[in-house]
């Protein structure tokens, strides 16, 4: 019998993406220029769109979606005829900052239901080291009666994809993976091979590789973390961040890392991921857990600042109007979640100021039904401050003319991200 990497690529045999949100439908589709795939998702409504060449995270173009083999579903009997398994859902936190592998033990039932003998299943999403083999394998055992390795084999590969950005693609990073044995290891490295053009590294385990990844998002969250720190310490010597990055980054060996809000559903989540299994095996991590504070506490800290400044220019924080321009948890994208510009919200109308909060990227309702807030349908100055919160690519191109126009006399710009830095001459500016 021909070997499952062969009759993957001649067609002979399905391979399947659990979750097609924006990790799992670029892979795909990735794969479906190659392979016969299944793309599976448990909402209807978004494998709808995808069937009419839609995406629903607004993430890929239509013409993504051509020339590819691929069959969208939310039916589990369109999997039972599936070999190979990528499962690529999220992996969020909850209210306590406690994993929630909700998501992720639901794929594992899906695929548990219709998992035979000498399928392989890999798993994308990011986990603490050991979650696949103590959280994951044991349920697909149970679910489809086989022994793990004997009967069906298991990898991790974790998901490197950057939301917006254009230039580091799935095709364009190095791909981690693993298996549970040598054998399934090389055929897992070989099938990602197939789309992965920077190449496969072949992580010794996946213990290894789960720890690969999880590592990546808590080293940049410490060290924007440590940015952020500092911002806070120069800002009581009244020096600028960003003059001080500019010097520091002159040596060659110099971090460019920055100050700002640390959202969304990696690097302000995962460290949590670590934390808790390092809490497991009864060790407190220290500086993994400090660095997570710094970073979430960095909305109110915006927040009181500017109300300061409010209150420097002789209103009342109960009088004053703010206007945040931005809701999504980083630039250029739609996604909101784990945006740490609710922090700021709530934080100022803890102060019973006034908010408005614009975005040309986000979606009014989903936003309303995430935070609580609404967004503005348009802009109605004078305001007291202005937060530039997200650098979206619209507000670069916006001048000292448009924020004057927006800002009472004695009115603040807050410039988070200091993409303003050195361009307003006369408003009263601040940037972390």
């Amino acid at each position: 019998m021909s070997s499952l990497y062969d009759r993957l690529v001649n067609k002979e045999a399905k391979l399947a993406v659990i979750g097609l949100g924006y990790v799992g439908l670029p892979i795909a589709l990735a794969f479906a220029r190659k392979l016969k795939v299944v793309g599976f998702d448990i909402n209807q409504k978004r494998v709808d769109m995808m069937r009419r060449g839609e995406d629903p995270s607004n993430e890929l173009d239509a013409s993504e979606f051509e020339g590819c083999d691929i069959h969208f579903t939310a039916d589990l009997e369109d999997l039972r005829d599936v070999e190979f398994f990528i499962v690529a859902v999220p992996t969020p936190i909850d209210q306590q900052n406690i994993p929630d592998l909700g998501p992720l033990l639901g794929a594992t039932r899906t695929v548990g239901q219709v998992l035979k003998a000498g399928d392989h299943v890999v798993y994308e999403s990011t986990v603490y080291p050991g979650c696949t083999e103590e959280d994951c394998v044991p349920l697909l055992e149970r679910l489809s009666g086989l022994k793990y390795i004997t009967d069906f084999k298991v990898g991790y590969s974790p998901e490197r994809i950057n939301p917006g950005d254009k230039q580091h693609t799935l095709s364009s990073i190095v791909k981690v993976s693993s298996g549970c044995d040598p054998e399934s290891a090389e055929t897992i490295a070989k099938v990602y091979e197939l789309v992965v053009e920077a190449g496969v590294h072949r992580a010794s385990s996946i213990k290894v590789a789960e720890a690969a990844k999880i590592i990546e998002n808590t080293q940049r969250d410490v060290n924007i973390a440590l940015i952020n720190e500092l911002s806070i310490i120069f800002n009581r010597m009244g020096i600028n961040t960003y003059d001080v990055l500019d010097a520091a980054g002159t040596k060659w060996n110099f971090l460019k890392f920055q100050p700002g809000l640390v959202g969304g559903h990696c690097i302000g989540v995962d460290p949590y991921y670590l934390v808790y299994k390092a809490k497991e095996l009864g060790y407190h991590a220290q500086i993994i857990d400090a660095g997570r504070f710094v970073n979430d506490s960095m909305g109110g800290y915006v927040a009181k600042q500017t109300v300061k400044k409010i209150i420097a220019a002789g209103t009342n924080p109960a009088d004053a109007r703010v206007l945040i321009m931005g809701a999504t948890f980083k630039e250029n994208v739609t996604d909101i979640r784990n945006s740490k510009v609710a922090d700021v919200v709530k934080e100022l109308q803890s102060f019973s100021c006034h908010v408005d909060v614009v975005d040309p990227h986000a979606d009014h309702d989903e936003v309303k039904h995430e935070y609580g807030y609404e967004l503005a349908s348009e802009v109605a100055g004078p305001y007291d401050a202005v937060i530039v919160a997200v650098n979206h690519d619209e507000y670069a191109a916006k001048d000292e003319a448009w924020y004057k126009g927006m800002l009472k006399p004695k009115g603040v710009l807050v410039d988070l991200k200091g993409i303003y830095r050195g361009k307003m001459k006369e408003l009263s500016y601040w940037s972390l």
